[in-house]
């Protein structure tokens, strides 16, 4: 999918520069911008991607996978910073210094065929997404989805898709009304359209940089295995953070029954990690903790207060 966005941002990204520089259309210069900004934002997605893949080591004993969440990240700032920002700098410059667009037919043939790559893309992406989104809502989807990946590409794509729309009532507007000017409003809906969707795409990232729990129905999993156990008398709760999109690291709490000496206890942990080696192979990193009932409450109380306040 990143493989199909990556060839064709670079082949629209030429095409709109060499029109742009033609009939001389702020609009057309700005998405010129967005698909140079949306290829290496491809790129830097499919760098991540290769960082993170690589095993734990000694400076990083719980592996790499937030590498793809840092470079998500940049994307988002690269789609403010470089995207947004140059959008709105050409709209501005226009606007002050309007300059009629020649030969309008050129640029009317490449966003109708950029529509139709973009579009192609995006169909792409969304195949994917709503593959992996199941039965949940589009924003509860992106919101739980820890594959910034998936969800980065479609928003770029329907950004793209937006400002094609916006850059031909720019254009077409200045053209009938002779107003030249509006070619530079374009940009800045441009703008407009690439800051909402960094500041969505931050937002998300921050999250997984930060660190998001595993899903309730993981979580639920991971209990009812550790519970089936003879050795333990109840599984408290579980905390867990992911560490890649289908890393997780898990720290379970658990009492054991009573009579238990330290090497069952040890052997009890083994079959643990064992099972949900084998049944959830996500859960990349098992801790356990012997812990009363009552201390887990405390703390998941303690968690829950601190949770409201924030």
């Amino acid at each position: 999918m990143i493989y199909a966005a990556l060839a064709g941002n670079l082949a629209i990204a030429v095409t709109k520069f060499a029109a742009a520089a033609f009939t001389g259309s702020s609009a057309m210069l700005s998405e010129g911008v967005h698909s140079l900004v949306d290829t290496g934002n491809g790129t830097l997605l499919l760098y991540g991607m290769h960082r993170a893949a690589r095993p734990p080591d000694r400076t990083h004993p719980l592996g790499h996978g937030r590498e793809l969440y840092f470079w998500s990240f940049i994307v988002a700032l690269l789609v403010f910073a470089l995207g947004a920002g140059v959008s709105f700098y050409e709209g501005i410059i226009h606007i002050m210094a309007p300059e009629p667009v020649v030969n309008a037919r050129v640029n009317y043939i490449v966003l109708g065929l950029s529509f139709l790559f973009e579009g192609s893309s995006w169909l792409v992406a969304l195949k994917e997404f709503r593959q992996q989104k199941g039965r949940q809502g589009w924003f509860e989807a992106v919101q739980s989805s820890k594959d910034p990946s998936v969800y980065t590409v479609l928003f770029e794509d329907s950004a793209a898709l937006l400002g094609l729309v916006v850059a031909f009532a720019g254009i077409l507007s200045a053209q009938l009304l002779e107003r030249p000017e509006l070619d530079g409003v374009g940009s800045l809906g441009i703008a407009l359209i690439l800051g909402a969707t960094a500041i969505f795409l931050a937002r998300e990232s921050k999250g997984l940089l930060l660190g998001e729990p595993a899903s309730p129905e993981v979580q639920k999993k991971v209990l009812a295995i550790a519970q089936e156990d003879p050795a333990v008398q109840r599984a408290n709760g579980i905390l867990s953070v992911h560490v890649g999109p289908e890393e997780i690291v898990a720290g379970l709490s658990i009492e054991f029954e009573d009579h238990l000496t330290a090497p069952e206890i040890e052997a009890c942990v083994e079959r643990l990690e064992a099972r949900l080696k084998k049944e959830m192979p996500q859960i990349s990193r098992l801790f356990v903790k012997p812990q009363a009932t009552g201390t887990w409450e405390r703390r998941r109380k303690a968690m829950a207060e601190a949770s409201e306040e924030s």
